[in-house]
């Protein structure tokens, strides 16, 4: 793997982490700036395409007024180049005022633009949700 590899892997983590970081803390448009002009974020029950449109799925204020803490935990990112784009699939798992509370995995898609890497499409699926979930119910997967 040559220096230029290394360099775009540690971009990508790094904007993983940027997306976790910002979702968490409720800094929605930060968060929808990881993704490229026509980006796409499909989750249970939504889909986005491009940055203002994922602001205004994520804020239509449906969120639970319960949910005061929420940690988003990615691990095991497996991340392949190729050349300008990028895919990867990582887990996820999510801790909530009720403790765990859901986890599942990301499919990632990502371009390189005059900016960065950013999100090209992200797909979230729900592999496991616990019953006291204070999210809606987002079971994707048996």
């Amino acid at each position: 793997m040559n220096i230029d590899a290394l360099i775009d892997r540690d971009a990508i983590r790094d904007l993983l982490a940027r997306y976790t970081y910002n979702g968490d803390r409720g800094r929605v448009a930060e968060l929808a700036a990881c993704f490229s002009d026509d980006g796409v974020l499909e989750y249970p029950g939504n889909r986005a395409a491009g940055p203002d449109a994922i602001v205004a799925a994520l804020t239509d204020g449906a969120r639970n007024p319960a949910i005061t803490f929420v940690r988003h935990h990615v691990t095991n990112p497996l991340i392949e180049l190729s050349g300008e784009t990028a895919t990867a699939r990582s887990y996820f798992a999510v801790t909530s005022d009720n403790g765990p509370d859901h986890s599942g995995t990301y499919s990632d898609r990502f371009v390189k633009t005059a900016f960065g890497w950013r999100f090209a499409h992200r797909t979230v699926r729900i592999d496991w949700q616990s019953g006291s979930s204070l999210f809606r119910p987002m079971l994707t997967r048996p």
